[in-house]
């Protein structure tokens, strides 16, 4: 138990100072254009895209619904059984700059499914392993500068989405 005391300490600390960035106005409307691009919409587009350009039978789209069926009742399940309050919820006379679209706080969706989408597009096309990672990392601090997670929310999403992704690609092998 202390473990976790120690945890979420030292996760506040660092939550205060992140968020004490965005104070600054045009970053906070950098963040929150980052923040919208890991809602969900980016990926519906991009299988829509591929399969307008090739058909279902693209490995890439076939990796993406794998993943996405594996990751999106993970993430629901860790969520609403660990129930981990949000900032706003968590710490005294907090406001986060955004309202949530749910109530707990861990693991970081937004981070998990942007994690998910880096690591499996840099699978398809290594090129753009390095903005698709950088783009992902700015997801996930966007979140914490936002006030809408705490930063092992985005950490252990960030590791989520990674290994979700790595064994979707593992599965559609079999």
């Amino acid at each position: 138990m202390k473990f976790l005391y120690t945890i979420q300490h030292y996760d506040t600390l660092v939550f205060m100072r992140f968020v004490n960035v965005c104070l600054y106005q045009p970053l906070y409307y950098l963040c929150r254009l980052v923040s919208k691009t890991g809602d969900g919409l980016l990926y519906v587009l991009i299988v829509l895209a591929m399969v307008w350009k090739e058909s279902t039978n693209n490995a890439f789209v076939q990796v993406v619904l794998i993943a996405f069926l594996l990751e999106r009742p993970v993430y629901f399940v860790l969520k609403n059984s660990l129930k981990r309050n949000r900032p706003q919820a968590a710490l005294y006379n907090f406001q986060s700059f955004i309202i949530p679209s749910d109530q707990f706080s861990f693991p970081s969706g937004h981070t998990s499914a942007a994690f998910m989408m880096a690591t499996l597009g840099s699978e398809f096309w290594p090129v753009l392993t390095l903005p698709l990672y950088g783009w992902s990392v700015c997801v996930g601090f966007s979140r914490v500068l936002l006030g809408v997670h705490f930063p092992s929310d985005v950490v252990i999403g960030s590791a989520m989405g990674t290994g979700i992704a790595y064994l979707s690609v593992y599965l559609l092998a079999l």
